[in-house]
């Protein structure tokens, strides 16, 4: 079997799983040995049967003597067996099960693993994990071992994984080929690639599947800075550009400077400062602008534009969602029509005019990719905010219309520092860490449960009294039967529309609902936009919303915002959506609640009632709760982790100054070199 093989072009039965395989990350037969286990359930402890003590977790192997469906008086089955070895019988019990009685039969040789528990004075294992033995010779892989337990999703369990990880392996482990340079695995004493695969999923010893960890993380690591170094190298050596006359202008960019109504932070000055160098290269700028939300990063890109325009150069800025590319739209309108710039909005439902194609500015979403007349010619800068929601493929896409314009990306999540230059290796960075003066910290309470009420008429009285507006946010849309203590929001908004907040005006959004306008029938026919402009024009009090108000909502007015199970979000998103308000001078306020107990998770949240660094806050959740709350929005189109994690900073680094060694002689390792072909071509298309 060819590893890079694409699933869906496999048996009948990878047919059929492609798309359940897809949700985690497995494409290709090859991603099966690299979908590592999370954890190992220790069952490598085989005992006799006459020997197994209650609290034992163990393996008993032996023959089936009979296996029975019972029934319930309530119309579930208990499934009974016997198994015997040469020491004893014990009693096997599973609960609705059926099947069990079909695949199981008596004589069958069996290997079962669980905890030993008592019942009526004997022993018994309720729930095993088992396989069915063809000697007592034969290997197993869901019992008698450390028996690997992988990220699994609706259809797709760990044992089903198991059985063709094993069998890929079984088939396949010779043509593993070694790609590290022999100086790396002797300097770090690193297990092979064969034998790192292998242990990974079926370790003999704990030991063993702790170094095949430490392996691949550090290929991953090694593999994603090199690939980063290389994208750098060939950017900065192999491309040209246009050089932006800078200094020529510098009259023209202090009287933008002048017209605007607020100081530039220093954060801001410096970064402008940053891009200004960038665009009077002749090399295409290529740099990442982080920033939270309303620390100006929109006005710095401005002055790029306005830069670009006075050059004669034309500048495209996307955005992911209609809502935000209006917002630009409007923000950027403002700020250059009066310097003669022109600015035109394109987006799905507002195309833009053919005449229009040679404007200097065009502001849109990704539709933007696909209109073939955008003057190629003279494209001298791309804008691409929240750029993680594009992928790879799509930037490509975008910047090849032109002849290799100037490159900035901007995001608002925020990012460990650690986190942005190994994942965005390939970037320049640079970062706004000021807030604009005058603008008053939100002010931000946990609030215990008790004071639930309290809090509820204290949002009351200010809307009425301050002529205000809030968000209240709960992190999915339904109820779901696993989940039944978090707030959905379309049950939230009945019961606060009926019972708590009848005297005021509410709205709902989440993200099924469509964008525009005559787009579905969700939620009665109300479109996104149909919501937010009632909820601007203060025709709703309160919006009651799901985390799609975490980007691009501005409503200068909302100046509370209160989030439900705020336990279930990361503290940088957190930190987003109270970006939702605060956005005028105007004191603000953000409410946390939970109903968590945890000692932890309340000192967690807490730290969002003194820190206000997005950056800062990403960092602790790094450290705290690890990198899944960061990938779970940065992983749109890049090379997301499956071993390593953005906590070990000690292996990032080690890895860089490996990278930064080996770059110069990469033409030395044929195999390094495919490996890294490999990584980029996935990167464009996973599927």
């Amino acid at each position: 079997m060819d590893l890079k093989a694409p699933i869906k072009d496999g048996e009948k039965v990878f047919k059929m799983y492609s798309r359940r395989l897809a949700k985690l990350g497995i494409f290709t037969f090859a991603d099966f040995l690299y979908h590592i286990p999370n954890r190992y359930d220790d069952y490598s402890l085989i005992s006799d049967i006459g020997k197994v003590q209650v609290g034992e977790t163990v393996t008993i192997q032996g023959k089936v003597l009979e296996i029975k469906n019972r029934y319930t008086r309530r119309f579930k089955t208990l499934q009974k067996a016997k198994v015997e070895d040469a020491t004893g019988i014990i009693d096997i019990l599973w609960f609705n099960q059926p099947f069990l009685a079909k695949s199981i039969n008596a004589g069958d040789l069996i290997s079962l693993s669980g905890k030993v528990e008592q019942n009526l004075g004997k022993p018994i294992i309720k729930s095993p994990d088992y396989e069915i033995l063809e000697s007592e010779n034969s290997d197993t892989i869901h019992t008698g071992r450390l028996v690997p337990v992988y990220p699994q999703t609706y259809g797709v369990s760990s044992k089903w994984l198991r059985r063709q990880i094993k069998k890929l392996l079984d088939e396949n482990k010779n043509k593993l080929e070694e790609y590290m340079p022999i100086q790396i695995l002797k300097s770090e004493d690193f297990l092979d690639l064969k034998t790192a695969i292998e242990q990974v999923h079926f370790p003999k010893n704990l030991e063993n599947a702790v170094n095949a960890k430490k392996r691949l993380a550090f290929d991953e690591l090694f593999l994603l800075q090199l690939s980063n170094l290389e994208k750098r190298k060939e950017w900065k050596e192999e491309l040209s550009g246009r050089a932006f006359e800078t200094q020529k202008f510098d009259k023209e960019i202090k009287n933008f400077y002048k017209s605007l109504p607020f100081e530039l932070t220093n954060a801001q000055k410096r970064a402008i400062r940053e891009i200004i160098a960038d665009l009077s290269k002749d090399k295409p700028m290529n740099r990442l602008l982080e920033g939270d939300v309303g620390s100006g990063k929109t006005v710095v890109a401005a002055v790029a534009m306005y830069c670009a325009f006075l050059n004669g150069y034309q500048s495209v800025f996307m955005a992911p969602t209609e809502i935000l590319a209006n917002q630009h739209f409007e923000t950027i309108k403002s700020l250059l029509t009066p310097f003669g710039v022109a600015v035109e909005l394109h987006t799905g439902s507002k195309k833009l005019k053919i005449e229009n194609l040679k404007l200097k500015i065009i502001i849109g979403t990704h539709a933007l990719l696909h209109k073939k007349d955008i003057d190629g010619e003279n494209l001298g800068l791309v804008i691409i905010d929240e750029q993680q929601r594009f992928g790879v493929e799509q930037r490509s896409i975008i910047r090849n219309k032109g002849k290799n314009p100037h490159f900035l990306t901007m995001t608002a999540t925020p990012i460990p520092r650690t986190v942005a230059l190994t994942l965005y290796g390939d970037l320049d960075l640079s970062v706004l860490d000021e807030m604009p003066l005058g603008r008053k910290l939100v002010k931000t309470w946990l609030v215990p449960p008790q004071k639930r009420e309290g809090a509820y008429e204290w949002i009351e009285k200010e809307i009425k009294l301050k002529k205000t507006q809030a968000f209240i946010v709960c992190p999915f849309i339904e109820e779901s039967e696993s989940m039944q203590t978090v707030k959905a929001a379309t049950v939230e908004f009945e019961k606060l529309k009926k019972h708590i907040f009848s005297s005021l005006k509410l709205g709902l959004l989440h993200g099924r609902m469509p964008a525009h306008k005559g787009r579905g029938l969700a939620s009665g026919g109300k479109s996104k936009d149909e919501v937010l402009d009632k909820f601007r024009a203060g025709k709703i009090d309160i919006l009651v919303a799901t985390p799609v108000v975490e980007v691009g909502i501005d409503i200068p007015n909302a100046t509370i915002i209160l989030i439900e199970a705020a336990e279930r979000f990361g503290l940088a998103q957190l930190h987003q959506l109270r970006g939702r308000v605060g956005r005028t001078d105007t004191q603000s306020y953000c409410l946390l609640f939970t109903e968590s107990k945890s000692e932890k998770t309340i000192e967690r949240l807490k730290s969002l009632e003194t820190i206000y660094i997005g950056a800062e806050l990403a960092e602790m959740d790094l450290k705290l709760r690890g990198a899944g709350d960061i990938y779970g929005t940065l992983q749109h189109g890049e090379v997301s982790l499956k071993v390593a994690s953005f906590s070990d900073f000690a292996l990032i680094e080690k890895a860089k100054k490996y990278a930064q060694a080996f770059l110069p002689s990469l033409n030395k390792y044929p195999k390094l070199l495919e490996k890294l072909k490999d990584i980029s071509a996935k990167q464009i298309s996973p599927d």
